[in-house]
């Protein structure tokens, strides 16, 4: 199937692209992502609450003071050049290491300090202003409360010496030398990731660094340039000097003495090869999803998982001498059911060693209108697949002339795969599980999930699909002498659902949308007896609460996805819920309408609290774990995210630990990692 892609709700659906006057930034040193078929849900983001002060995070103290650096004061850095009305600095390799260093354990300030102006409130923007600030214009400032320190690399190749966190210069200044206007000019949005690395460049020191060679004319020129930028956004937005200034430095040191002295701070070396020292979302994502979908074996003999490194990207590993399997089956978009001639001819060449075959993804494959080719085609590949795991017996004549059953072939072991492991294979999976065990579609649904622990995803076609031929699978099964009824029947909570079960985060809690929750019988059938609604009542009888008992129930109220509510208050009372659970050996549903924003958040704060991750690496996990549906957490969110990942160290630790990744690092990776999605 072709990747789906959803935009905002009709009144909100316009998306924010970066602005013209910006690069694709977004491109640079990216492939698009290999897992296919995700799509990006509508989020609806719920009514402006009524102006009210809000709540402080309690997980942060509020403070009025800019955050302190190291490069503030920077009368102890030597004056290296003075453009006209400002000065440029120079500092060595061992100074920007430690203002890095002390930048990463500095709390965040509070996030009402911070919001609505992240969002991004352009003045020609009146759907946004009016959401966010229509009366409150002092929302539209930027906040004095923020000092980063935002690295630039001359000539902006940031496919090698890549210091983390690094951007190139015209993701963040024009050629005019003034920074960019990254806030949209249209639309509205609470997930403008995009815009916060040009959006926090004026609210930052700014460090200009080049590659081992680099001519310190053409360093000193861009720093130049970014000096020029910061007076005229001072005499535009501050122009009574009621901030303390941001400056440009300019790295006096090589690279490879930063490298050598600062090795952690490096996420490429001069060659361009990653030196594993930094996070980085995009490989995380990947290590995460092969974790999570790593091969195993559903039925005897046949396995399922994700595509191997070796196929997925040839020439970047090594080919193995011997493939581990007998017959690969890679499921893709445009494969097309193998005939008889086809299994027949590779049938023949199994005999001289593995081979590969491609079948049609889930959701290519739409509901027959009676006994077609294709069903017949369907039907006899999963049959083959089987008797290639199964080889049927032959009769043979023993020494006595007793008539003995004895196989002459050894069983083959298929693997089915696809990039993810688990979506375009479904199809072909849940077909195969239920010939080979002999079982109806609900319960290869079941089976697959709880006893074979494999997470999978299915499209509404598919359901219709295996529902269609059911019968007939389990007529011919092996498994099952019984001739099944052709009326079979199937239980309600299974017509319910739309081919998806809730994700599987962690073996206690699941995460999930409105739909799973007001399918009770499906969450009992799945071991789930508590269910954690956010921002979402279930519309359950009172014989379905009576059943599960008003303790297993918990509602959190007055909380929209829309930027503005905030979410870390609920911490606690949410994770003290979910661990009563865990506790008493039950499964948690966590869910909200669409089960991507308000209800992962909370699933990730689980995740950074039971298994101590950073927010970077529980973003990722979750993300990997939330099948074919792309998490997205607002803005808010996921700031209050990284606050907690401080209240969590500090908890553990007494001392805040340092961040992965800072605030505009984490908003670019996110986005990057969005936009093979999008359709901006």
């Amino acid at each position: 199937m072709a990747t789906v892609v959803v935009q905002q709700q009709h009144t909100l659906r316009h998306t924010t692209p970066p602005p013209s006057s910006m690069p694709p930034a977004l491109m640079v040193n990216r492939r698009s992502s290999p897992i296919p078929n995700k799509h990006l849900p509508v989020c609806p983001t719920g009514p402006s609450p009524a102006e009210s002060p809000q709540p402080e995070s309690p997980v942060h103290r509020s403070s009025h003071e800019q955050l302190s650096s190291i490069l503030y004061p920077p009368y102890c850095y030597h004056v290296v050049s003075q453009p006209v009305g400002s000065k440029v600095f120079g500092i060595n390799a061992q100074t920007l290491g430690e203002a890095l260093d002390y930048q990463a354990a500095q709390s965040l300030p509070d996030a009402s300090q911070m919001y609505p102006w992240l969002h991004g409130l352009h003045p020609d923007n009146h759907l946004q202003l009016g959401f966010f600030s229509s009366r409150k214009r002092v929302q539209r400032k930027p906040p004095k409360v923020w000092r980063g320190i935002t690295l630039v690399k001359l000539g902006g190749d940031l496919s090698k010496s890549r210091i983390k966190g690094a951007v190139a210069p015209d993701e963040v200044i024009s050629p005019m030398a003034r920074f960019l206007m990254a806030d949209p000019p249209e639309g509205f949005s609470v997930r403008n990731f995009q815009i916060q690395t040009a959006k926090m460049a004026p609210l930052s020191d700014i460090v200009i660094y080049g590659e081992d060679g680099t001519d310190r004319d053409e360093l000193l020129a861009l720093a130049d340039e970014f000096a020029m930028a910061q007076a005229a956004w001072r005499l535009k937005h501050d122009p009574m000097q009621e901030r303390k200034p941001y400056n440009t430095f300019v790295l006096t040191s090589s690279f490879s003495e930063f490298e050598e002295r600062w090795p952690r701070f490096v996420s490429l070396d001069a060659d361009g090869d990653p030196t594993g020292s930094c996070m980085d979302f995009f490989q995380w994502e990947r290590l995460e999803m092969a974790t999570m979908s790593c091969a195993s074996e559903i039925s005897e003999n046949v396995f399922l998982g994700p595509t191997p490194d070796y196929i997925m990207r040839p020439g970047a590993c090594n080919i193995p001498d011997k493939d581990p399997y007998d017959l690969i089956i890679e499921a893709n978009d445009l494969a097309s059911i193998p005939g008889p001639r086809t299994l027949a001819t590779i049938d023949k060449k199994l005999e001289t060693g593995s081979q590969r075959i491609e079948f049609p993804s889930s959701g290519s494959l739409v509901l027959p209108s009676g006994n077609t080719r294709e069903v017949e085609d369907f039907v006899n590949t999963v049959r083959w697949i089987y008797y290639l795991a199964h080889p049927e017996p032959d009769e043979q004549m023993d020494h006595e002339g007793d008539i003995e059953m004895r196989s002459t072939k050894k069983p083959l072991s298929v693997y089915i795969h696809c990039a993810d492991g688990y979506t375009e294979s479904t199809l072909l999976a849940v077909a195969y599980f239920m010939f080979a065990e002999g079982v109806p579609i609900h319960e290869a649904w079941l089976k697959l999930h709880c006893e074979k622990k494999r997470n999978f995803f299915a499209y509404q076609t598919d359901v219709a699909f295996l529902s269609h031929i059911q019968t007939r699978l389990l007529q011919e099964s092996p498994a099952n002498k019984a001739i099944p009824r052709s009326n079979l029947s199937d239980p309600d909570w299974f017509l319910k659902i739309d081919g998806s079960l809730p994700s599987r985060i962690l073996p206690y809690m699941y995460l999930g949308n409105l739909n799973h929750a007001n399918n009770p019988e499906l969450l009992w059938e799945l071991g789930i007896r508590r269910v954690l609604s956010i921002g979402e009542p279930v519309s359950w009888s009172q014989v379905e609460r009576k059943k599960w008992g008003e303790d297993s129930l918990m509602y959190i109220d007055n909380v929209q996805d829309n930027g503005i509510d905030p979410l870390c208050q609920e911490y606690d009372r949410c994770l003290k819920f979910i661990e009563l659970g865990k506790n008493d050996g039950a499964a948690t549903l966590v869910h909200c309408r669409v089960g991507v924003s308000r209800s992962a958040s909370i699933c990730i704060a689980e995740v950074m609290a039971c298994m101590d991750m950073t927010f970077p690496r529980a973003y990722c996990f979750v993300r990997a774990r939330r099948l074919n549906v792309i998490i997205q957490p607002h803005l808010r969110f996921v700031y209050e995210l990284l606050q907690w990942e401080e209240f969590q160290s500090k908890k553990r630790q007494g001392l805040p630990r340092k961040r992965q990744l800072e605030w505009s690092t984490v908003c670019r990776e996110i986005a990057l990692l969005n936009k093979p999605y999008s359709r901006t």
